[in-house]
Formats: C-alpha cells, structure tokens, sequence
C-alpha cells in the first residue's frame, strides 16, 4: 500500500522539528553508565560567543554540515547535552543535514523590538523557527541552549504524537489493503493479526517470499520498525517514541457492541491498533486507539499509559476517548 510505505521518509523529516539533534529517550538511546562517567569526568567547554547573532547562525550552519560534534558542543555549550549527539550517530546527523538543507533554501535572524536581546534563527522558505534562542549578554551573543531544552522536548512529543497518529492511519489502509485477497490457501477474506508475519507464512501485513524479498501492504522497514523498533538485543524498542499493538477484539463502548474479531483463528470481524509513548511527557503523553472506522482517538492516560497499553487487548472508545484532530 502507497500510504503506508511512504510514512517512512514522511517520518523521517519530522525529526527535523527538533533540529541538529534529539535528546536520548529511556528506554531507547540511553547513555551507556561508563559513556556517562566519562562525560562528567571531561569538563564542558566555554561555550562559544558571537559579536552578532547573524555570526551565530553562521557558525552553527557550517559546524551541522560536516557534522562537527565538538564544533557544535562548542557553539551550543554545556547544556547541549545529547541533543547533538545520542547513540544514533546516524539519525543524528541525518537532523543535522536537514538542518542544513533547510538554512540552504533560505536563513534569517528575527528580533522582537520588544526582547531586542533576544533573537531566533529562522530557516527554510516556511521560516521554521530553531528552538534553541539567541540571547545578547554583554554585547556578546550565545545561543540559549537550556531554554531550547524544553521547547525541544515538547516538539519531539508532538512530532512522536503525528507520527503515531499517521502510522494509525496507514495501519487502517494497510490492513483494507491485505483483507482484498485470500491469504496461505484460506477459504475467507481476513484482516492481519500481526505486523510482520509469521515465517512461511502471509498472517501479518508484511512477509518474507521465499527469494529473500518482502512483500505485503506494509513495507520491511516500517514492519520491523513497528513491531521491534530500533532493534537492540532482544529489548524491544520503541518507533519514534511509540509502542504499537494490534487488539483483538472491540468492547461494548464500540460501535455494534463487544466483539472478538478473530473466529475460528480468522480476525474477520474487525481489526484494531494501539499506540502508547514509550515514556510518559519524555516521548509522548497520548496513547491512540483506532479500528477498521478509521476513527483515531486520543486519551492520556497518565503516569500509568504503559501499564494500561499492556493490558489493553480490546479496542473501547467510551466518553474518555476523543476523536484526534488531524485531517486524514
């Protein structure tokens, strides 16, 4: 299926909300305890001043393009933390290329008459604001990294959030799609009860022929990527700050009441997904459910999320749940 292949690039480039780099997410880039000591036993250096925030802009441009860590630690100075660098060196330096290509098409400092020692760094042709603010002290200006720590986190959890919701959506078409034909010589159309199907077999939305290649609605790297993640061992990971489970059945806040959607090992009354954030308010703060009504709905469900996604094994959007706002 086009739409649900295609969320991976779509993904991809929002990871440029956070820019130059993300923050390490428990449960998925944690810093190693040595890596940790080590950092602390090294001081930070001075973070680097600039006689205008045009210079600033400059300096942190050319250090993303050749992905220059201590360059950027430099500029950024000691709050930067892992925002420039996480144990993803090669998603970190795809953001900073995006970065990059994004002060290519066009840059520009914006200064509030209000706050004229303040300033942002805008770029692209949408003038997408960096996070990390600009502030004058003594005539010198430095980019104000840990008030742009906050503001990074919350656009990383509203872009794990898209993201989430997107994925629900594709699961949607993806599922519609594998239900058209009969599947390992079943005698009824059915929908997947699994991401990535079982070997030998075509029971998820995704599979392995024979020759090595995949097939299925869903592609191998989004299949994998929802059902394991960014695989490291065997701990599960999560997918841009989300687990992902396919439910079983619907309860009687539903449409048509409780059901079970598999009959006779056939999921042939309905399909349904749950997404929940890895870590509450760090990668995410609302869990989504969605079924084969291609309705997502949102709730946060607290401190709690992952302990509730774990046992959710039915789809039940009572009164608590409320239809996402996206336009789908």
């Amino acid at each position: 299926m086009n739409a649900s292949k295609q969320l991976i690039p779509a993904i991809l480039i929002s990871g440029f909300l956070c820019l130059v780099g993300q923050a390490a997410t428990p449960g998925g880039n944690e810093m190693p305890a040595k890596r940790e000591k080590a950092a602390a036993a090294v001081p930070p250096p001075k973070q680097k001043e600039f006689d205008t925030p045009e210079q600033a802009a400059d300096s942190l441009v050319q250090a993303a393009a050749a992905f220059e860590v201590p360059a950027l630690r430099e500029i950024l100075g000691p709050d930067s933390g892992d925002i420039i660098a996480s144990e993803d060196p090669v998603m970190d330096k795809q953001r900073a290329l995006a970065f990059v290509a994004k002060a290519k098409e066009k840059q520009a400092i914006e200064i509030n008459p209000q706050h004229p020692d303040k300033a942002i760094l805008a770029v692209g042709e949408d003038a997408f604001p960096l996070p990390i603010p600009l502030v004058r002290k003594n005539t010198k200006w430095t980019f104000d990294t840990k008030a742009g720590v906050r503001e990074i986190l919350l656009r990383r959890i509203g872009a794990n959030e898209l993201d989430a919701i997107a994925i629900c959506h594709g699961f949607v078409e993806a599922q519609l799609e594998y239900a058209q034909t009969k599947h390992d010589d079943s005698i009824v159309n059915q929908y997947a009860q699994r991401i990535i199907s079982t070997a030998g077999k075509q029971d998820g939305l995704a599979w392995q022929n024979t020759d090595g290649t995949w097939a299925g609605p869903v592609g191998e790297g989004i299949a994998k990527a929802l059902e394991q993640g960014y695989a490291k061992k065997d701990k599960p990971q999560p997918y841009h700050g989300y687990y992902f489970k396919v439910l079983t059945g619907q309860g009687p806040a539903a449409p048509m009441g409780q059901i079970d959607f598999v009959v006779r090992k056939a999921m042939i009354g309905g399909f349904a997904l749950a997404a929940t954030p890895a870590e509450y308010q760090v990668t995410g703060v609302k869990t989504f459910i969605v079924s084969h009504t291609g309705i997502v709905y949102e709730k946060n469900l607290g401190a709690k999320s992952l302990d509730l996604f774990q046992n959710m094994e039915r789809y039940n959007p009572d009164k608590s749940w409320q239809p996402t706002a996206d336009e789908w």
